[in-house]
């Protein structure tokens, strides 16, 4: 038993008061906001602005435009209401779509 020494518990380094954890936050604080600020700028502004210039086409929509619907029929608006609408997509052949299924209007005389 003389030849087995004590071993003792050494003392715990000191804690150093949370200051690593407020300088780790602080750094990670610019980069969020310029991740949002490059997000903003890449996808959220340009979706905007080509809401936008939809609505502003479908506003504009008159009798006798030829316009392209989203399930891709091409025919001339004949009647307008405030949610619907009535293209002509051949001779006597009329149907019935909601104004914002229209993706473009289409030049006079493209329909022959």
């Amino acid at each position: 038993m003389f030849f087995i020494s004590d071993a003792y518990a050494q003392a715990a380094p000191a804690a150093t008061g949370g200051g690593e954890s407020l300088f780790g936050s602080l750094t990670g604080l610019p980069l969020m906001i310029g991740m949002f600020v490059l997000l903003y700028f890449i996808m959220i502004r340009p979706q905007m602005k080509r809401q936008k210039e939809q609505k502003a086409m479908i506003d504009a929509l008159a009798k006798g435009d030829e316009v392209i619907t989203s399930g891709g029929m091409l025919g001339k608006v004949t009647k307008l209401g405030e949610t619907f609408m009535h293209v002509e997509i051949a001779n006597g052949v009329e149907i019935q779509v909601q104004r914002s299924a229209v993706i473009q209007v289409m030049p006079k005389g493209t329909i022959k």
